[in-house]
């Protein structure tokens, strides 16, 4: 998703409402009479770690307080001080760790001008302020809010704070560019009625701000009233807007890769809609069955030429898993002898090379926990670590080969691929020995099959035209598994003759000659 920087976005509240103290609470707010980097530092650095999960808090420049409250007549900054005040916060905000950056806004009230540093709770806890401002100073300190002071904490609360040091997963936190009227309520009722929530009643006439507090898919800051990535995502019409190729692609190629027969199919909307369509859609126009006879049975059995149950985990799993701030879709690709699964990116560093051979997979952390728990509320998916239990399940059941189940060394990308049955393989082939004699005349002038140095450099060729050519790509173009691919490029590596600057998403290959 496309952020703004946080230095762009306005704060929440207004200066009054924080001079008032009847919506935000007085130990959210911290007065200062003028800017005091060593002291207004640690406290910027004690709302971000938001210990009791407040909601952060506010600093206000230019009020001189007594008891945590301010003194009228206001003082207010001189204007020949707010930017220095303002390139001032920024740079010591530079020395807190990890990176953290609060939102600073110059605000005017009865004629005199205000600086008020907005600090939510950060997604990347614990932070650490340096102890002092002094230059040999190393000490670092993860300072807390305990009632309306900033203090350091105690071992217990060390040990709470690191606790929360895990990221704010990416659907559980709030979306900033989003409006409570993103939120729709036909969406929403929809589900709760669904899965018989005793929510669904309160949702006809009830506020709709507390129903989707209630829901916990909002904010819960009175005065910042924003949903969450979460909420976005399934009940929102377009959540594309937010979450860029925020979709399902079904690619077939009825041909095979280098076949000029290509047929897309797209499915967007909220992701649990978009996976029932896809799903629909595989069951009217991928699956096929045909009678199959045994000979130590004298009855026909059914067979799929891949079983529904299987696609349909792998593909849940797919949604369940991807990276929704990355902008790729998850891929459907159709050949003739299998389908592929294909999502960014891969799973956590838990998830290891061998336990993906032996489907043995525990995954130690989720990416999206808030996606899952709805997922399974509709029945879309199994229980956490039961997914492949069920695919592998599915295909034996239906007698089809095992899965293959893959990602990089780099967890850039995952991928499930499942086999065709072995009755349709044998259709397939009879269908190609078929084509094959109609067209015996033309095989003179079939090209060989490039050798491998002929290969390598083509590729090269490739890299050097166009930098940010993919895998995939290459892949389509030399009628290459995924796998002699990635064995090229890590030769060409190896041998320096390409370089990868940046990520595996969005990086670029330097040929060097």
């Amino acid at each position: 998703m496309c952020k703004k920087g946080s230095d762009h976005m306005a704060i929440p509240t207004s200066i009054k409402t924080l001079l008032s103290g009847d919506v935000v609470e007085w130990a959210r707010i911290e007065f200062k009479e003028t800017w005091d980097a060593a002291a207004s530092l640690k406290s910027i650095c004690a709302f971000a770690n938001d210990l009791d999960n407040w909601g952060g808090g506010y600093i206000v420049i230019g009020v001189q307080e007594d008891n945590g409250r301010p003194v009228y007549p206001l003082k207010g900054v001189s204007v020949d001080k707010l930017d220095a005040y303002q390139k001032n916060i920024y740079a010591k905000c530079k020395l807190l760790r990890p990176a953290y950056t609060p939102i600073i806004s110059v605000e005017t009230y009865q004629d005199k001008y205000f600086v008020v540093i907005w600090c939510p709770g950060g997604d990347n806890r614990p932070y650490s302020s340096p102890k002092t401002m002094e230059k040999n100073n190393k000490e670092r300190i993860h300072y807390i809010r305990k009632a309306s002071n900033t203090v350091e904490p105690s071992d217990d609360e060390e040990k709470d704070l690191y606790n929360l040091a895990n990221r704010v997963p990416f659907d559980d936190r709030v979306n900033h560019q989003a409006e409570l009227t993103d939120l729709n309520i036909t969406l929403i009722q929809n589900y709760l009625k669904e899965i018989g929530s005793s929510l669904y009643e309160k949702s006809k006439n009830g506020d709709f701000a507390e129903l989707c507090s209630d829901m916990n898919i909002i904010s819960i800051l009175p005065e910042y009233v924003k949903p969450k990535n979460v909420g976005l995502m399934f009940f929102c019409m377009e959540p594309d807007k937010f979450f860029p190729c925020t979709q399902i692609d079904i690619v077939q190629f009825p041909d095979g890769l280098g076949g000029d027969n290509i047929i897309e199919n797209t499915f967007k909307g909220p992701i649990h809609q978009q996976l029932r369509e896809a799903l629909q859609f595989i069951k009217n126009s991928i699956i096929t069955k045909k009678i199959v006879k045994s000979a130590d049975k004298a009855e026909s059995d059914w067979v799929y030429n891949y079983p529904y149950a299987a696609l349909e985990e792998a593909l849940a799993n797919a949604v369940y898993h991807r990276g929704y701030d990355i902008r790729e879709p998850i891929e459907v690709r159709v050949e003739k002898e299998m389908i592929e699964i294909v999502s960014f990116p891969g799973p956590d560093r838990s998830v290891t090379q061998e336990g993906l051979k032996r489907y043995r997979v525990s995954n130690r952390r989720y990416r999206n926990r808030r996606i899952g728990d709805i997922l399974k509320e509709l029945h879309l998916t199994e229980g956490r670590n039961t997914g492949f239990g069920k695919i592998l399940r599915a295909l034996e059941e239906n007698g089809s080969p095992k899965p293959e189940f893959e990602t990089d060394e780099d967890h850039s990308y995952f991928i499930s691929r499942l086999f065709v049955h072995e009755a349709f393989l044998k259709e397939n082939k009879l269908e190609n020995n078929q084509k094959g004699a109609e067209k015996e005349p033309k095989r003179s002038r079939k090209k060989e099959p490039k050798k491998g140095a002929e290969i390598r450099q083509n590729i090269l060729c490739q890299m050097e035209e166009n930098p940010k050519i993919t895998q995939v790509k290459l892949m389509e173009e030399f009628e290459l598994t995924r796998k002699q691919v990635q064995k090229i490029i890590k030769d060409l590596q190896k041998e320096g003759l390409i370089e990868r600057q940046g990520s595996n998403r969005s990086g670029r290959w330097v040929v060097r000659k």
